[in-house]
């Protein structure tokens, strides 16, 4: 589906469209994330104008900060159904938390939302609208922050963020302002003026409307000088990030979660730090401030390699840096709390009253309990009599603190704290995040320790069948 450009607006829109298009195979459908104002308008008008209407998916993302909100919706989905496009929406909340900025949040929550549509819809390409403006206000915002390479690098026209289900594309990239909004005049289209844009206590609304016309008369090229700065810092960042991959080959350790101490403080300052910033980057961690990884660095070179990183206290975004054995990661929770205790985030409790089932998956945890059987007279000390599970309901909760098992068979050995045994198997923080299986009130089998043998009972008969149970991350799930 087709439309002969008639003005150089029109022209420009669609070719941009039409090379977005041109990439993708020929029975792709397309997201496109639509707020309603006049860029998405423009670029959701366009793609049914080259795409056709059946090839499209409008997604709109409904975040609470406006009394308007609801309106735009509406406005949204009826602009959808007049081309015939499929729409779907979605509600968030916006964290209201201190020290982050409201424009972050909504970012940060508009983009999961964002992607978690597309996943649920099979879609693995969303189209965004910013133009060279956006471009060019991002490169002046981060050149006010003092971002290093990869935020000068500002908005790629095509990248899969880490995570994400659907590669971010970004047509109209190279196209400014003034001409999608000639376009949008000539085709009559009805768009929405978010009332927060011109607000100018915002620092991006404040370089729109109060800086970049400055610019625009004495640097008429600002645009594309900035956009040139940006392609140069990405170029720059992939070398920095092939680097960082080399050292991670070398530094890496559970499959990329944590990092050898040793490797990490035999690189020099520079490149530890690009490591550190690549890693936390492989983990889905917002980036750090140069001071703060500076500190982080300096305090594990304090510790050394050989010793534990109780001491150390860097927070960020909800996790604080550890070191422990050699190893150094990042847990979540606050640094004030002790490494060995981790603040364990609470999921729901799931019941079974168990039937012989052989697998008991738990979606929350990311995993599955399966109950092997072990025959009558097994040989493994870990394995439990059948009649055991079926005394009482099972359930499968999350660490509170402070839970004992005993692991020797001996009757009058005395139980120990979970947190003991973790640390003398040398199991590091992170890897505790596990569902405890309890029978009734009585805590059975801990994932990683095994069984509780001060749960089992001192007579089992003979002809009673056992069972060993084995606890399975998704990952290792065929």
């Amino acid at each position: 589906m087709t439309s002969t450009a008639e003005t150089p607006a029109d022209r420009l829109v669609l070719e941009a469209v039409g090379f977005s298009l041109s990439t993708l195979p020929a029975d792709a459908r397309i997201a496109i994330a639509f707020s309603g104002g006049v860029d998405s308008s423009v670029l959701l008008d366009a793609a049914v104008r080259v795409a056709g209407a059946s090839r499209c998916l409008a997604l709109h993302v409904h975040h609470g900060l406006s009394a308007h909100a609801d309106a735009w919706l509406a406005h949204c989905e009826a602009f959808a159904r007049e081309r015939g496009v499929e729409f779907a929406a979605e509600r968030v909340e916006v964290s209201r938390d201190a020290g982050v900025s409201v424009e972050a949040a909504a970012r940060d929550a508009r983009y999961r939302a964002l992607d978690e549509m597309c996943a649920s819809r099979g879609v693995a390409t969303l189209w965004l609208a910013q133009h060279a403006d956006d471009q060019a206000e991002t490169v002046l915002l981060q050149l006010l922050r003092g971002a290093g390479l990869a935020g000068l690098a500002a908005m790629a026209p095509e990248y899969l963020p880490a995570g994400a289900s659907a590669t971010r594309v970004r047509p109209l990239l190279h196209l400014l302002r003034a001409q999608l909004e000639q376009y949008a005049s000539e085709r009559a289209l009805h768009w929405i003026d978010d009332e927060s844009n011109a607000d100018t206590r915002y620092a991006r609304n404040a370089l729109r409307h109060e800086v970049t016309p400055a610019l625009a008369v004495h640097f008429p090229g600002f645009r594309d000088a900035l956009a040139r700065t940006a392609a140069h810092a990405a170029s720059a960042q992939r070398l920095l990030d092939a680097l960082a991959r080399i050292d991670m080959d070398d530094a890496s350790r559970d499959e990329g979660r944590a990092l050898s101490h040793d490797a990490l403080l035999a690189l020099d300052d520079d490149r530890a730090l690009n490591l550190m910033r690549y890693w936390m980057r492989t983990l889905g961690l917002v980036a750090a401030s140069s001071a703060r990884l500076g500190d982080a660095l300096r305090q594990l070179r304090e510790i050394g390699a050989a010793g534990e990183g109780h001491g150390l206290r860097i927070d960020h975004a909800g996790h604080a840096l550890r070191s422990y054995r050699g190893l150094v990661y990042w847990e979540a929770g606050d640094s004030s709390e002790p490494a060995d205790e981790t603040a364990l985030a609470a999921r729901a409790v799931s019941e079974l009253a168990w039937q012989r089932e052989s697998i008991w998956r738990l979606p929350q945890w990311r995993g599955t309990f399966i109950f092997a059987d072990a025959g009558v007279a097994p040989g493994d000390p870990d394995t439990i009599p059948a009649s055991v599970l079926q005394r009482a309901v099972l359930s499968a909760r999350s660490r509170s603190g402070g839970e004992r098992m005993r692991t020797s068979e001996a009757r009058n050995a005395p139980s120990r704290t979970l947190k003991n045994l973790f640390q003398e198997r040398g199991i590091p923080a992170w890897k505790r995040d596990v569902p405890l299986l309890y029978i009734g009130d009585d805590l059975l089998f801990v994932p990683l320790l095994g069984v509780n043998r001060a749960a089992l009972p001192e007579q089992v008969d003979e002809g009673d069948s056992h069972v060993k149970i084995i606890w399975r991350e998704d990952l290792l799930i065929a």
